[in-house]
């Protein structure tokens, strides 16, 4: 099939293209600039210029497509009411070229939206009051669409979607550590934060692209739940510095933006994701890719 997808050039999107086109699908990548669509050619990929604030780009190339995958985000935590409107249109406009047509669309959203301190599952609803919450109106404009001939699925994913070089929220713990002379934790650090590896993720993508249920709700998750010290003791490994609980008080100084995060406790379920389509992870854990064997 044909697929078009946002955010295609991007750490997650990059990987959902090699395996859309190693699984024989056609990849029609967003591109906004020269150095992106480069970069898609270079994959194999077609090139389809426009951005998330296009919207006629965004409608052309949903009609162009036998499916859509959303992964395109501007990660500028500074203004995120912003961010997440544009993610929200961005998701109203893919889903109303797909109206009607049973084509699937699959997009983004989070774990953190759900409610923190048990175990979530894909039946769970968002909870407004997580940290997560500004991505929820996003998730819900997504599910809307299954009601109107659209085969939408969402994929909730972890703040550490990670390969040897990256791994989401834990590179800005690295960069905080190595700033601040310490990796710290907060109390006890026996909050939890689940993770997957970013070529697991991109599998799931392409898995539900082709046969997730319309209007399911799936967790991009392949730790359920890592204390949040052993991430931080990984991380002082790798920096060769001291490993230190901090007070929650001082949590705001030490973490500044990350500090709400750094305390979220959100182990996750996959058990349902994996029921219905099949979809097992594989990869490398996120401490092995910290530096810790």
């Amino acid at each position: 099939m044909r697929v078009f997808v946002t955010g295609a050039t991007g750490f997650i999107g990059s990987a959902i293209v090699q395996e859309l086109i190693s699984a024989g699908h056609q990849v029609l990548g967003l591109a906004r600039s020269d150095e992106a669509a480069e970069k898609l050619l270079a994959a194999g990929a077609e090139v389809h210029r426009g951005s998330l604030e296009d919207i006629e780009s965004l409608r052309s190339g949903a009609a162009a497509a036998d499916g859509v995958i959303h992964t395109g985000f501007t990660n500028d935590l500074l203004d995120l009411a912003n961010v997440c409107e544009i993610d929200c249109r961005a998701i109203k406009t893919l889903g109303e070229a797909l109206k009607g047509s049973n084509k699937p669309f699959v997009t983004t959203s989070v774990i953190t939206a759900l409610k923190a301190g048990r175990l979530g599952t894909e039946n769970d609803e968002t909870d407004p009051n997580s940290i997560g919450a500004p991505r929820i109106p996003s998730e819900k404009a997504a599910l809307s669409m299954a009601a109107h001939g659209v085969r939408v699925s969402v994929v909730r994913l972890t703040p550490c979607v990670h390969d040897e070089n990256r791994q989401g929220f834990a590179t800005a713990l690295t960069y905080i550590a190595r700033e601040k002379g310490v990796s710290a934790y907060v109390g006890d650090g026996l909050n939890l934060w689940p993770a997957i590896h970013k070529l697991d993720a991109a599998k799931l993508y392409r898995m539900a692209l082709e046969s997730a249920p319309a209007g399911s709700c799936l967790h991009g998750v392949g730790e359920e739940g890592i204390p949040f010290k052993h991430i931080a003791e990984a991380i002082g490994r790798h920096l060769n510095l001291p490993v230190e609980s901090i007070s929650s008080e001082a949590a705001d100084r030490h973490f500044t933006w990350l500090a709400g995060f750094v305390v979220s406790d959100n182990p996750t379920s996959n058990e349902l994701t994996q029921k219905w389509l099949g979809w097992k992870p594989e990869g490398p854990t996120l401490l092995a890719d910290l530096g810790m064997k």
